[in-house]
């Protein structure tokens, strides 16, 4: 991949970049987070960092921005599941008390693969751990796709500056269990 390229585009649509990542800060952002990078957006990382406004700075382990983003995916789905009778069959039946519908909630996300932040609302996911997951846009139970991989994400948010149509996802797209569901309309 040709990560100069990319992160010209991403820079003249405004992204700020620090120098990239070494081993070890990786390694550290997967250990407290408890996740591991998938190989593209790791390699990208190590090349150069996005440190702009709304992006993932994982240097910054522990800071509120990021767990924010994490805590973005549970409260998303919690507000669905109490304002607007969201519950998927699989999960059995709805419990009345409300706190004991997010437990399950929680432990069902908890056991998919582990969504990690990039920008804003949108999320790669850690398994598998291969190169070309999709980027989901995660805003409650509204998940779609919104790149086939990191690098359709990144031509699909800063269309203007790469040239391209606006949200055009590029086939095929890697189904990503329980994550998938939501961006293929299958619950």
């Amino acid at each position: 991949m040709n990560f100069v390229y990319y992160k010209n585009k991403l820079e003249e649509a405004g992204v700020n970049f620090d120098i990239g990542m070494n081993e070890s800060e990786i390694a550290a952002a997967e250990n407290f987070y408890k996740f591991k990078f998938p190989p593209d957006i790791k390699d990208f990382l190590m090349f150069a960092l996005p440190v702009s406004k709304g992006w993932t700075n994982w240097r910054k382990l522990g800071s509120p921005e990021i767990d924010d983003a994490f805590s973005w995916i549970y409260e998303g789905i919690y507000f669905d599941i109490e304002n607007n009778a969201f519950w998927l069959d699989d999960w059995g039946d709805k419990p009345k008390n409300l706190s004991e519908a997010f437990s399950i909630a929680k432990q069902k996300i908890d056991e998919a693969p582990k969504l990690i932040p990039i920008i804003g609302h949108r999320y790669i996911p850690d398994f598998p751990n291969e190169r070309n997951n999709p980027v989901f846009s995660v805003y409650q139970t509204d998940i779609i796709y919104y790149g086939s991989n990191l690098w359709n994400y990144f031509e699909n948010e800063f269309h203007y500056y790469f040239k391209t149509q606006s949200y055009q996802i590029k086939q095929p797209i890697r189904h990503i269990e329980f994550w998938s569901l939501f961006a293929e309309d299958l619950i």
